[in-house]
């Protein structure tokens, strides 16, 4: 037993002087690489940090201070992201701000925040969930028996899914096209009898409408192995949705206009799967050069809903707080067929318009 107990101490000390050993050799190595690692790592963070300030000094900033007293606005999905940057900023402003959101419980703490940090109470939670027209009319009816007017009306609120998972609407429309586009365009109809000479509708479209497009024979998924860019195609929906609605109110000084925010970080993409999702960590060195974060998203938003220069600059698209030249070729046929379709199919759905 003495012998034993004997070369268990012998072992145990001759661990212990290997791990010293290791431990030393360690530091030593990485005290000798130390001012390598230094030598590269700075300069690069420097270039970083100087392309981001490039990058971000480009992506245009609201500047006016316009003041919106007596406004009312509506803004959808205003619980989180640029939703709720746009929301804080109108409140700021002195708007009274409809918070139209799904999620109750999200809606109110982020009204709570805001409230909090600028000490406003002029803010509202009314609830919309744009997977559902009846939601969208139930909306629609609470909204004008409580007010006769809309100064703002910010349709941002939009979902993003796997192009295979094959989503749809509560009434069966194929998601993308049902909530970023239909969902919008019922309740913008529905409200229009509220707006009226000067009032301004935001439509948060994106860039990558220009990699979309409008095929009417499977808007609805008709064509299920035909399924792509479903994203991008609801973006392109918008952007002829602005188009045509800016035509129907121009007698009415109604102006209407598109928006691409930028590459925002939010919680957009939480739909994805993990298997999409992974791809995202090979982006994250780009995401810190190209990705605002949702208060810079929501400057142009912010400044097509105020801006005295734009007032009467309806149907544009905008990017930067200035206008934006499409790739895309708006084809006027296009926009009259989409926006006749849309109406077929919500009035399909048993919602009349008129």
């Amino acid at each position: 037993c003495q012998i034993n107990c004997q070369g268990t101490d012998n072992f145990k000390i001759n661990l212990w002087q290997i791990i010293t050993f290791q431990t030393k050799q360690s530091v030593s190595s990485i005290s000798t690489m130390f001012p390598t690692i230094i030598y590269y790592l700075v300069p690069t963070l420097v270039i970083l940090i100087s392309v981001r300030k490039y990058r971000e000094s480009k992506w245009g900033k609201c500047k006016n201070k316009v003041k919106l007293t007596d406004k009312i606005a509506i803004v959808t999905g205003a619980n989180s992201g640029i939703g709720y940057e746009i929301s804080k900023e109108l409140c700021r402003r002195g708007a009274l701000v409809i918070m139209a959101c799904r999620n109750k419980q999200s809606a109110l703490i982020a009204i709570h925040e805001i409230e909090k940090e600028l000490n406003a109470k002029n803010l509202l939670f009314m609830e919309l969930d744009l997977t559902s027209l009846n939601s969208i009319k139930t909306f629609a009816t609470n909204f004008k028996t409580k007010f006769n007017k809309i100064d703002i009306l910010v349709n941002n609120a939009g979902v993003s899914f796997d192009d295979a998972s094959r989503e749809v609407t509560k009434d069966g429309i194929e998601i993308h096209f049902g909530v970023n586009h239909l969902g919008h365009f019922l309740l913008t109809n529905l409200l229009l009898d509220r707006f009226q000479s000067g009032s301004r509708i935001v439509i948060i479209s994106s860039l990558l409408h220009q990699k979309g497009q409008i095929n009417f024979d499977n808007l609805n998924l008709e064509k299920p192995n035909d399924a792509k860019n479903l994203y991008a195609n609801s973006k392109l929906a918008n952007m002829y949705f602005c188009k045509e609605l800016a035509k129907r109110t121009h007698d009415k000084g109604i102006t209407v206009y598109a928006v691409c925010p930028g590459w925002v970080l939010t919680n957009l993409f939480r739909h994805h799967t993990r298997r999409m999702l992974k791809y995202f960590i090979f982006v994250i060195p780009a995401a810190f050069l190209f990705m605002r974060s949702a208060k810079q998203g929501a400057q142009t938003p912010i400044f097509c809903a105020t801006d005295p220069s734009v007032e009467n600059e309806s149907g544009y698209f905008y990017r930067d707080c200035k206008k934006f030249t499409s790739k895309i070729q708006m084809c006027d046929t296009v926009s009259h067929k989409l926006w006749t379709t849309s109406v077929k199919m919500i009035e399909s759905k048993g919602i009349t318009l008129k």
